[in-house]
């Protein structure tokens, strides 16, 4: 466009062209998407570049501007520096948008001036030629009311002959033309041309909606010029309306269709709130049946998380007495109920973790720690505590080394295979059980076979829940829990479990991991394997155990391998013992849980603090937790569950103190 055009929306500057910046150049800075209308013509009438020596009547169009309740158009002419003239326009279309038109008319208020001039003749054309190409029908008449300068657009949209259309036609002849033909019709009041002259003549600016036949809507704007003469401009407007009209039949269209589609949908709706109340009252059923289960679970779980640590300290301690009272020079009849003893405690001991270890397998906040390693670190372990196992009933063992890596949890792989492991060897009368890895695409199996008494298909079904066993042949050895245990602990690591059986014949039961990629394999030191005590522990050991029972069965083993034993109940206490002995212990053996918060961490700090060196500790406790095995890798401290295992825990001292000598 030639003039300059703007496009506000919602009070607010949506798009415009460069000459609407141009217009005023320190209002340019302003001219951004965002600008708010009133700001807009706020900067305007304060703009320096308007003419200094206009009078309080120049300003009075501002109140015509349009605002959301005030009237629709608006038309002023802003007189410039160094003699310019621009006309802005504003309407405020139906949509609620404003449009704002501005229009260079130096040359037309030059011409209205110097009229009787010669030169008058010479800017005709260039005007003429400037308004013949604007879509807007633009004429300016004379003081006494002759017409001056018109473009073509003028005359079509008012459908004046050519015989009007010269220049000094006066504005009377024009109205009686209009009057006479009457083909224009006022949208609101009637249409008298002359009354909206004299009220243009009287200060007042005028703006009507006309309709030229049924398919043309005008706007028509007259308002005054400085030298007492006055502009028309007309705008064909008929493609806005006919638009609005579109949007207001569609409009009630669409609201007829969305009352009938509100009809059924209402209907809808109350099927749909019958069937959602229903469904709602057996969701909340299941709820509350849901959340009684949860809460009996974790009061279970609580329950014997609480009790694990009151249930092993007297079997720790049983167990201790009893390996005291075996190694002791007693009578035949006492050695052998000393035995039984130990075997009974060792029933009791088994079963204890099985049912701890499937309530942290049950429970929300179950641990694992999934890492690559290689499959050596858990079948190499095996054989050791399997062996002598296998050898009691004259079966074979063989476990088939592997140097796979795998990703899965250490701990928790070790005891699945070690319970695979056990339970073969336990329904095999004779024959081998033999371990072996397979690999298939990215996943490596480990498969433990047997030659024992199988498993029915039946049998098969149930072989995983708790408490459950086949056959006869075994009835009495075991607590029918590992399988149930490997189950869970497979299913949270995403394990698969598979099993494959024929009676008589043998079963065959595989563990699914996937692969690692290849790492660097830990060449520390070994943790030693368990062996006979050879020799006395010439050691000063400091035992920290809040247990009086416990407390005394661990002096009495530990005196009886020969060591020198400081016994303390708390870190007080073996802060105090320490001091008393003036030297640190060779080792320190410190349960977990003591009284109140403290803690045998606690302890282990608080006495290597005190002798300002790292003395070798190891950790006793009921606790289970990786968080206590990460302590334990992070401060350099050994971790045992109790009830300890007397033969792990006597190499264990020996393989801490190793850098004493013997």
């Amino acid at each position: 466009m030639e003039g300059g055009f703007a496009l506000f929306s919602e009070d607010r500057l949506q798009i415009c062209n460069e000459h609407f910046k141009a217009l005023l150049p320190d209002v340019a800075p302003l001219v951004r998407p965002g600008l708010e209308y009133r700001d807009y013509l706020a900067a305007v009438a304060k703009s320096e570049f308007l003419r200094p020596e206009r009078g309080p009547d120049d300003a009075d169009w501002l109140p015509l501007l349009p605002d959301p309740t005030g009237r629709q158009y608006a038309s002023f002419v802003l007189p410039l520096k160094h003699d310019r003239w621009i006309q802005v326009s504003h309407r405020k279309t139906g949509s609620g948008n404003i449009a704002v038109l501005q229009t260079e008319i130096t040359d037309v208020v030059r011409e209205s001036r110097r009229e009787k001039d010669r030169l008058i003749d010479e800017h005709a054309l260039f005007l003429q030629a400037a308004f013949d190409h604007m879509s807007l029908g633009i004429s300016t008449f004379s003081a006494a009311g002759d017409l001056l300068v018109f473009n073509e657009r003028f005359g079509e949209l008012l459908g004046l002959p050519f015989s009007l259309l010269r220049k000094g036609t006066g504005v009377g002849r024009i109205a009686d033309f209009l009057e006479r033909t009457r083909d224009l019709n006022g949208t609101g009041d009637a249409i008298d041309l002359m009354k909206w002259v004299r009220a243009v003549r009287s200060g007042r600016a005028v703006q009507v909606r006309l309709r030229r036949r049924p398919d043309l809507t005008l706007d028509v704007r007259i308002h005054g010029l400085p030298d007492g003469g006055f502009m028309t401009t007309i705008m064909d407007v008929t493609r806005e309306m006919e638009a609005s009209e579109g949007l207001r039949r569609l409009n009630e269209t669409l609201e007829r269709r969305v009352q009938e589609r509100t009809a059924e949908l209402t209907e809808t709706n109350r099927l749909l709130r019958l069937q959602y109340e229903e469904q709602a009252r057996a969701e909340e059923a299941l709820r509350e049946a849901k959340e009684t289960a949860e809460e009996a679970n974790r009061t279970k779980t609580r329950f014997l998380a609480a009790a694990s640590h009151d249930l092993l300290q007297p079997i720790n301690a049983a167990k201790l007495y009893i390996s005291t009272l075996r190694e002791q020079p007693t009578q035949e009849n006492v050695i052998e109920t000393a035995a039984r003893l130990e075997r009974s405690f060792s029933s009791i001991e088994t079963l204890l973790h099985a049912l701890l270890e499937i309530s942290r397998l049950d429970s929300r906040g179950a641990e694992f720690n999934v890492t690559d390693f290689r499959l050596d670190e858990v079948l190499g372990s095996l054989s050791g505590d399997m062996t002598a196992l296998a050898a009691e009933k004259g079966i074979e063992l063989r476990i088939v080394p592997s140097r796979r890596w795998v990703r899965s949890d250490p701990r928790y792989l070790r005891r699945c295979v070690q319970n695979l492991v056990a339970n073969a060897i336990q329904y095999t009368a004779e024959g081998r059980v033999l371990v072996g890895v397979r690999v298939r695409g990215d996943k490596v199996v480990i498969e433990v076979w047997d030659t024992g008494i199988g498993i029915s298909p039946e049998d098969q079904e149930r072989i995983f829940d708790e408490f459950t066993r086949v056959g006869t042949s075994c009835a009495g050895s075991g607590v029918g829990l590992g399988l149930s245990i490997v189950e869970r602990a497979c299913r949270h690591l995403g394990h698969r479990v598979a099993l494959r059986s024929t009676p008589g014949v043998g079963s065959m039961f595989s563990i699914e991991l996937p692969r690692a990629a290849p790492g660097e394999v830990d060449v520390a030191d070994p943790m030693p394997e368990p062996s006979v005590a050879e020799g006395d522990l010439d050691r000063i050991i400091l035992v920290v155990e809040n247990d009086p029972e416990v407390l005394d069965a661990t002096v009495r083993k530990l005196e009886g391998w020969g060591a020198s034993v400081l016994a303390a109940g708390s870190t007080a206490e073996a802060l105090a013992m320490m001091r008393d002995l003036g030297s640190p212990p060779d080792i320190i053996l410190a349960d977990y849980q003591l009284d109140g918060d403290d803690t045998g961490l606690a302890a282990i700090e608080a006495l290597r603090a005190e002798a300002g060196l790292d003395i070798p500790a190891v950790m006793i406790t009921a606790s289970r937790s990786d968080a206590l095995l990460r302590a334990g890798e992070a401060c350099d401290f050994a971790v045992l569950t109790k009830p300890v295992r007397l033969a792990r825990l006597r190499a264990l001292i020996d393989w801490k103190t190793r850098h004493l000598g013997p």
